[in-house]
């Protein structure tokens, strides 16, 4: 399903030159696996997520998603695949503020025809539902607990039936009772629908809870332009 190959990222610096924050030979996923990646601040983690949604493109590689490789796709082709296939649970959540919570569930779905216009206020209710806010439906995110906006915008990752579902520190600001239930629905959820779930986390307990753990951690080597910097390593 999911496959990256000789991935590099890098990002220039002022003095002109650039600082590799991201290399990796070889990952893949299959359909409905869940698979925790963890290593030190700075290893990686969140950049990894980022190239694999297609938010940030790789200085170098390839990310194949069924078959297509999204590193080549336009921006605006490349914002339309992500909507259909992939789902994207932020750790400080990204609601909209002044929408209520099913308003921000449907906007995921505007992106995408994979819904029918007519279908998308009853699936958006129908996920708030699964997340148990049924009845949180019109407060806006401001009303809202962390826990509550985590689960808004777990609905919200899932709203187009994506095949695959990245967290990144999904449970890092919320305390453990809210931090359990959130991981305890993600993980639900995406087993029921069938979707991939990849997490990003530095809790080893949540990591020992998937399929599989990828560690990604520093080795000391020069950098582009030989400036020093750590660059991590994929380790499975």
């Amino acid at each position: 399903m999911l496959q990256a190959l000789g991935l590099r990222k890098d990002y220039p610096l002022a003095s002109g030159e650039a600082i590799t924050v991201l290399t990796l030979e070889h990952f893949e996923m299959t359909a409905r696996e869940k698979a925790a990646l963890i290593g030190p601040s700075g290893s990686g983690k969140s950049t990894l997520l980022n190239v694999i949604s297609g938010m940030i493109r790789p200085t170098s590689g390839s990310v194949q998603l069924h078959g297509t490789d999204i590193t080549q796709l336009s921006e605006a082709r490349m914002d339309a695949f992500r909507a259909q296939h992939i789902g994207y649970v932020f750790q400080s959540f990204h609601l909209v503020p002044g929408f209520s919570a099913v308003e921000n569930v449907i906007l995921a779905m505007q992106f995408s025809n994979v819904i029918p216009h007519r279908e998308r206020k009853r699936r958006g209710e129908e996920l708030l539902d699964m997340v148990g806010l049924s009845h949180r439906l019109r407060h806006r995110p401001e009303q809202l607990s962390s826990g509550e906006q985590q689960r808004v915008s777990i609905a919200r990752a899932l709203a187009n039936r994506p095949s695959l579902v990245l967290a990144d520190e999904p449970t890092a600001s919320l305390d453990y009772h809210n931090a359990q239930l959130v991981l305890q629905l993600l993980s639900g959820i995406c087993q029921e629908s069938g979707a991939a779930l990849l997490l990003c986390t530095h809790d080893l307990a949540i990591a020992e809870s998937m399929d599989r753990m990828i560690a990604l951690k520093h080795k000391p080597e020069a950098s582009v332009g030989s400036v020093a910097a750590s660059e991590p390593r994929l380790v499975i």
